[in-house]
């Protein structure tokens, strides 16, 4: 925890130079040559929301061996941190993610330039998205590129028709959301809120304020600890992960094609998926697991004073995997709201509608790779 609260610290520091430099430039920061966030302020945001996730689930973890008080006001505000820190970087994942897919469905070998994940301007997203709509629209017709050997089908021509509509849309909505995404964070990131937590974590890079077992003895200086087994509680955490893990109906995610998850996940209900939720859940949990087996890796790594840690490559894989289906649900929630726009042209309805079944399918094929992965025999490397 230390470790992390010291990495924190040193990403708030790189955050706020890149920050004055930038601010530095004035009023015209945003224009001709201020088109892309600097990628120190982009890294040092990525490396504060890691290391806030990563104070927090160890909290989540060892909570019983740390102050209580101190424990249950400290996590939600972290969470809270990493969470506003994490919108913008989604919402700009999410657009890309569509959009290729956009091209891949509709025959189009033009792919759209990636988007900065970072400080923009009004301006700035406005011209990028004339941009990419006019890429959209004439991407059917690549310059310089012949032409495919066979014709296109007739519902790859309709496809093709709707598709620069409907990734026009998806540009004007998850940029919109992304704009706002980064004006809260850049609100969050100069509150008292987001001070007081940069507070308290200034002081566990110092000390971590463990639990009192014992009222200090007469004469004595320091209150009383036991000594810290962080096993019983890595252990309670493995458990709770195979538990999610067995109640997950893995059978049906043995096959790469579910058909009957994939009935109930083109259904025209707005809710979230009710399948998907068990899947998120065993993600986080894998994620805590993960943290714990790196905080027993530095605790054994410092009783033996070797600083190698152990790294298993069964999690990792089964991380990776958790990790695309909750892009691709998230992905095929976005198209489907986007479908739901009143007014919108039947082609433009017809290729979202094909884009949020392409997403439905790599959710299936995520879960297949997760049950794939997690069958096998855990393979762990110095």
């Amino acid at each position: 925890m230390r470790a992390q609260a010291t990495e924190f610290l040193r990403a708030l520091r790189r955050h706020r130079e890149s920050g004055a430099g930038a601010g530095a430039s004035g009023p015209g920061a945003g224009g001709p040559g201020r088109t892309a966030p600097p990628a120190d302020d982009v890294d040092a945001v990525r490396a504060l929301r890691r290391a806030a996730r990563r104070i927090s689930g160890t909290l989540h973890t060892f909570q019983p061996l740390l102050d209580a008080s101190w424990a249950e006001d400290m996590r939600p505000e972290l969470a809270w941190l990493s969470g506003t820190l994490a919108l913008e970087h989604a919402y700009a994942s999410r657009l890309e993610r569509l959009l290729q897919a956009l091209h891949r469905l509709s025959g189009s070998s033009a792919f759209p330039a990636p988007r900065p994940v970072g400080r923009t301007t009004a301006a700035t997203n406005a011209t990028s998205t004339a941009t990419t709509a006019t890429t959209a629209t004439t991407a059917t017709v690549p310059t310089g590129v012949p032409a495919p050997a066979r014709p296109a089908s007739p519902d790859r021509g309709s496809l093709t028709v709707g598709a620069a509509k409907a990734g026009a849309l998806l540009d004007r909505q998850l940029t919109l959301a992304r704009t706002r995404a980064h004006s809260t964070a850049l609100q969050a990131l100069g509150s008292s809120r987001f001070h007081a937590v940069a507070d308290k974590v200034a002081l566990l890079a110092s000390e971590v304020p463990l639990r009192v077992t014992a009222r200090p003895n007469r004469g004595a200086t320091a209150p009383e600890t036991t000594p810290c087994d962080l096993r019983p509680l890595a252990a309670a955490a493995e458990e709770r992960l195979a538990d999610a893990v067995t109640a997950l109906p893995l059978v049906a995610a043995g096959s790469p094609y579910n058909a009957q998850a994939l009935v109930h996940g083109l259904s025209p209900d707005p809710a979230p998926h009710p399948q998907d939720a068990p899947w998120h859940q065993v993600r986080l949990l894998l994620r805590l697991h993960r943290y714990a087996l790196e905080a027993l890796a530095g605790a054994d790594a410092a009783d033996a004073g070797d600083p190698g840690d152990v790294v298993d490559v069964r999690l990792l894989a089964a991380g990776e995997a958790l990790d695309r289906h909750r892009d691709a649900s998230e992905a095929a929630a976005a198209a489907a709201q986007a479908a739901r726009t009143p007014r919108i042209a039947p082609a433009t309805a017809y290729a979202l509608g094909v884009l949020h079944a392409d997403q439905r399918h790599e959710v299936e094929a995520a879960r297949y790779a997760f049950q794939h992965s997690w069958r096998k025999e855990p393979i762990r490397l110095p």
